[in-house]
C-alpha cells in the first residue's frame, strides 16, 4: 500500500521516535550507505540523517560509494561486520543492491532505502522519498500553463541509465505535459529532442547540456531531473552565447536552495520538492524504531512526503539561504 505522509504527521504519529527511552537509543548504531557524496542533496540527506539518528542517541557509520555499486556492496558487508543494527541505503543501482540487502536480511538487520528506489525483490522495511510521479505531474502542468500552445522541442538530462527515481521523475513531467495540454488545449505532442545522462551533478549536467546544444541547436526547453544538472544547465547555455534564446530551463525535482533563489528571480522555470532535511529525519526515526522493535506493523513500504511544485508564485516559501541544500 503505497501512502503520502506529511513529515509532522509521521514524526508524531507512525514514528513517534521520541517514545525511544534515551538509554534504549545509546546502544543503537545504524549504518548509512550513500550511493555518493558528489551533490550537494546527498550531502544534506547524510547529514539530515545523522543529525536526528545522534539526538535520538544513536550511534551512526557512513559509507560514500563514489557512484560505484560493487563498492556499495562491499560497503554494507563492512557495516554488517561491525554489527550495525539498522542499514539505511541509498542504492546506487535497483536491482544491483537487492543481494545486499538479503545480507543484511539474513543477519537480522532491518533495512530502510531512502530517496532512491530499489527493486520489489529486495527485503525492505520501506522506501522514504518524495512522491516523483506526482511532483512530475505538477511540473508538466505548470509547464503547459507558462509556455501555453507552444511547439515544445525539450532537451532531457538524466541522471544514470537504469535508476527509477529519474525515470519516474521524467514520466511523472511527460504525463502531466499531456493531461495539462488534453485538459487546455484539446490535444497533446511534444518531441523529446535528445537525452543526455548528467550523473546528477552540476559538471555532468554541463558537459550533457553541451553535447545537446550541439545536436540539436533548436531545443526550447531543458527538463533535467534534478535541479544540480539543470543549473549546469543553464551555465552551458550561457557559455554557448545562447542566453537570448530564452530556453526554458525547469527541474522534475529536489528544490536545492541555488535553484529556488533562481526560480524567484525569474531564471529558473520551476521543480518538485525533494527535501532531504524531510526525509532523512524521517529515515533516522524509523532506523531507531526499528532497533527498538517498535515499528507498526502496517508501515506501508513507500512513505511519501506531500508533492509540491516550487515556482515563482510560492519559491519564497521554499527558500531557506542557510540550508545545506
Amino acid at each position: 500500500m503505497r501512502t503520502i505522509l506529511a513529515a509532522a504527521t509521521l514524526a508524531c504519529g507512525v514514528m513517534a521516535a521520541q517514545g525511544a527511552s534515551a538509554a534504549d537509543a545509546k546502544t543503537i548504531k545504524i549504518g548509512v550507505s550513500m550511493l555518493t557524496q558528489t551533490a550537494p542533496y546527498y550531502v544534506a540527506l547524510q547529514t539530515a540523517i545523522q543529525k536526528r539518528a545522534q539526538a535520538l542517541g544513536a550511534t551512526v557509520v557512513t559509507a560514500d560509494a563514489n557512484g560505484d555499486m560493487l563498492k556499495q556492496i562491499s560497503d554494507v558487508e563492512d557495516m554488517l561486520s561491525q554489527k550495525i543494527d539498522v542499514l539505511v541505503m541509498d542504492p546506487k543501482d535497483a536491482k544491483g543492491l537487492v543481494g545486499a540487502t538479503k545480507e543484511a536480511a539474513a543477519a537480522h538487520v532491518p533495512v530502510i532505502i531512502v530517496d532512491s528506489s530499489i527493486d520489489p525483490s529486495a527485503p525492505v522495511l520501506t522506501t522514504i522519498q518524495s512522491s516523483n510521479s506526482e511532483n512530475g505531474r505538477l511540473i508538466g502542468d505548470w509547464l503547459i500553463g507558462k509556455v501555453k500552445g507552444m511547439d515544445l522541442r525539450i532537451a532531457l538530462l538524466s541522471g544514470d541509465q537504469g535508476n527509477l527515481v529519474g525515470e519516474a521523475r521524467r514520466d511523472g513531467v511527460m504525463d502531466g505535459i499531456v493531461e495539462a495540454q488534453l485538459r487546455q488545449l484539446g490535444h497533446a505532442g511534444f518531441t523529446i529532442v535528445g537525452q543526455g545522462w548528467g550523473g546528477w551533478t552540476q559538471e555532468g549536467g554541463i558537459k550533457a547540456m553541451e553535447d545537446l546544444l550541439t545536436a540539436h541547436p533548436d531545443i526550447n526547453a531543458v527538463l533535467a531531473e534534478n535541479d544540480s544538472m539543470a543549473l549546469g544547465a543553464m551555465r552551458a547555455i550561457k557559455d554557448a552565447g545562447k542566453s537570448d534564446k530564452n530556453i526554458l530551463v525547469f527541474a522534475a525535482a529536489d528544490g536545492q536552495k541555488e535553484a529556488v533563489k533562481l526560480i524567484q528571480d525569474g531564471s529558473y522555470g520551476a521543480t518538485g520538492l525533494n527535501d532531504p532535511a524531510v526525509i532523512g529525519k524521517m529515515a533516522a526515526e524509523l532506523a531507531v524504531k526499528a532497533a527498538n522493535h517498535q515499528v507498526p506493523a502496517d508501515t506501508p513500504k513507500i512513505t511519501y512526503t506531500p508533492p509540491v511544485a516550487i515556482t515563482k508564485a510560492n519559491a519564497a516559501q521554499y527558500y531557506h539561504p542557510d540550508a545545506l541544500f
